[in-house]
Order: structure tokens, then C-alpha cells, then sequence
């Protein structure tokens, strides 16, 4: 197991645009995290990337201490119906020789604070059956599958189910919001 790394956190710009498309091109091609099979352009991430942050949403960076950019992560609203305001879907990517050195924790950590902070109350996360290391990791973080969905997807020559698990953020589903949708 390679040493754990405490990364610098911070928020995204549309500079790291070209760092996080790279980093989403090796999943992309290699594995079975992200079901696109064409990596998007580092224009295309920054359209993304846009996006997020025009709403307000966090997007995250984790960086080594030399600035190098070791994963991101960042929430968005669950569905664009007003209704799903307050429930937000979680995305996690780690620069692939950088697994299983505590980045993502470091990363989910400060998402779920972040995703609180914006006033989100409920966070899903879409996993790909095929990706027992990111089921663990949510599990470490309180969350519970709540749904598998299978065979929803094919690649690289198999069929993936879709494990949805959710937690609660902040006062959850016990109080309203300040604000109806």
C-alpha cells in the first residue's frame, strides 16, 4: 500500500480544466467508473466545469505539495427540477496512480462540507457495480445503497449495474428548508 498523502484541497477554476480532462481521459479509456467512452476536450471540461460553479455548486481540487493535481470532485444538483433543489449527485475522480493513498477521503470529506454549506440536504452517488473501492469509500463516509439498478449499462464488453447509495446533509429530511423550491 503506497503511503497516505494529505492533500491541498481547494476550489476549482476554469484553469484546472485541462488537469481534471486529463485525469477523466484515463477513465474514460481505461476503466468503468464513467460509462462515456470518448473523453471529453479540456474546452468540453471547462463547459462543465462552468456550469458547476455558475451555480454555486462546489467543485473541488486535491493537490500534492508541489501543486500537481492529484483528483477532483464536485456535486450538482441530482435532477434540474426545481423539486430536486435540495439533493445534489456526487462525482469523484483520482489521477489513477494516485488511488488508494487517502485523496479520496480528503476529497469526499470536504465535498459533503461544501455540498452542506450550499444548502444541499441529501447526496447521491451513481456507482458503477464494477467499482467495489468506491462503494467502500462512500460507505466510510455514512453512505447506504439505496438502490442497484442492473445491467443499466455496457463497456469494455460487460454489462455494469448502478449502485445508488445517499446520506443525509446537514438537518437532512428532519427540518424544511429556509426556502420552498
Amino acid at each position: 500500500m503506497p503511503p497516505a498523502i494529505t492533500p491541498l484541497i481547494t476550489g476549482a477554476t476554469l484553469a484546472d480544466a485541462p488537469g481534471i480532462a486529463a485525469i477523466y481521459a484515463h477513465h474514460v479509456l481505461h476503466g468503468t467508473a464513467s460509462w462515456e467512452i470518448v473523453p471529453p476536450t479540456p474546452d468540453e471540461m471547462a463547459e462543465r466545469l462552468a456550469k458547476v460553479l455558475g451555480e454555486g455548486w462546489p467543485w473541488l481540487v486535491a493537490r500534492d505539495v508541489d501543486g500537481a493535481m492529484l483528483g477532483y470532485a464536485y456535486a450538482a444538483q441530482f435532477n434540474p427540477r426545481a423539486g430536486y433543489r435540495y439533493a445534489c449527485e456526487d462525482s469523484i475522480y483520482l489521477r489513477h496512480d494516485a488511488l488508494g493513498r487517502g485523496i479520496g477521503t480528503a476529497l469526499l470529506k470536504a465535498l459533503i462540507e461544501a455540498s452542506e454549506a450550499w444548502g444541499f440536504r441529501q447526496m447521491v452517488a451513481g456507482i458503477a457495480g464494477s467499482e467495489p473501492a468506491s462503494v467502500a469509500l462512500h460507505a466510510r463516509a455514512g453512505f447506504v445503497e439505496v438502490a442497484r439498478l442492473r445491467s443499466m449499462g455496457r463497456k469494455h464488453g460487460q454489462w455494469l449495474d448502478v449502485i445508488y447509495m445517499q446520506r443525509a446533509l446537514g438537518a437532512g429530511d428532519t427540518t424544511p428548508p429556509l426556502e420552498e423550491p
